[in-house]
């Protein structure tokens, strides 16, 4: 019997620690009383569902390498915007807005170059984040009724959301 390890168990391991990373790093931030107020705009999360999450996993990472990527990005500290795109709100939320929150937060020095992995990971926690978000904040598909609820309550929620039937499913990207 052979119990070596098969490429692909090296990448399901390689998976379940950056699954496990992401998960814990979430619950980390979700302690800090700053990281946890963030959540996306009811703007926010239609676009983000319009888009779908390839293309928002896309903009992540856009974002992440044009913005912070560099080794002396430019306003560092100011060049994330606060809202107007589900990417800049999560940025904020998982503290990869600036080279000094990802330096305390991620343990990623400041002064160099962010490397294609380190912008793949941080775009993961980013759209990790913003996944968990949209769970929170169900959507009906499409033709679906709502309560009209607004983002001040979230918590408010129809029968219809709570238990969906078919054709009325929450959806999420």
């Amino acid at each position: 019997m052979n119990n070596t390890n098969t490429a692909d168990d090296a990448d399901d391991t390689d998976a379940e620690r950056e699954r496990q990373w992401i998960e814990k790093t979430l619950e980390r931030l979700s302690h800090s009383p700053f990281r946890a107020k963030f959540v996306l705009s009811s703007k926010d999360r239609a676009y983000a569902r319009a888009k779908g999450e390839v293309v928002i996993a896309s903009h992540a990472r856009d974002m992440l390498r044009s913005r912070v990527g560099q080794a002396q990005p430019e306003h560092d500290g100011r060049q994330t915007p606060w809202k107007g795109h589900p990417v800049f709100t999560a940025q904020h939320a998982t503290a990869t807005c600036c080279r000094g929150c990802i330096a305390k937060w991620h343990h990623i020095p400041e002064g160099r170059e962010l490397s294609d992995d380190e912008i793949n990971r941080l775009a993961d926690l980013i759209m990790a984040w913003i996944t968990r978000d949209l769970t929170a904040h169900p959507s009906l598909r499409p033709g679906t009724q709502t309560n009209g609820s607004t983002d001040s309550q979230p918590n408010k929620r129809t029968n219809d959301q709570r238990n969906p039937q078919p054709g009325n499913q929450p959806t999420l990207f």
